[in-house]
């Protein structure tokens, strides 16, 4: 259940800001909290959420009350590089960046079920790492 934006004509540093508050979410609580978002990148993400939404519904008939926000991932896409006329004959570049967004959706019977790939990623399984103290190291007397 996946959706993907390729070529958005903005930064990805500034997409990642919207994305990243969409992580981990329902999917209703998301398209809530985007429509109310005073961003420019809120809509096509919206867009792109609902989309990911409809994929669900027709490929695999879950409900969109069912569906998680597993995964969104912001890649830089290709840069549009332009020139602007500057003082005394020079030029300086203009970078315009695009970006790739994909967003992945996960159903709640999923994340019920045993381990899911959301819960496998935490480093809960991981034993914690013991710090050893640092060896005292000996006073050296002053010369006189």
């Amino acid at each position: 259940m996946k959706a993907y934006l390729k070529s958005y004509r903005q930064a990805p540093r500034k997409v990642r800001l919207v994305a990243n508050l969409m992580k981990g979410k329902t999917v209703e609580r998301a398209i809530k909290e985007l429509e109310v978002l005073p961003k420019r990148a809120s809509l096509p993400m919206l867009k792109l959420l609902l989309s990911a939404v409809a994929n669900a519904k027709e490929n695999d008939g879950v409900a969109q009350a069912d569906l998680f926000v597993k995964e969104v991932r912001v890649d830089q896409g290709t840069i549009l590089k332009r020139f602007i006329p500057k003082s005394h004959g020079t030029a300086s570049p203009i970078h315009k960046h695009t970006s790739h967004v994909m967003i992945e959706l996960i159903a709640n019977a999923e994340v019920e079920s045993g381990k899911s790939k959301v819960e496998s990623n935490t480093n809960a399984d991981k034993p914690k790492a013991v710090k050893k103290a640092a060896p005292k190291k000996k006073a050296v007397a002053a010369k006189k």
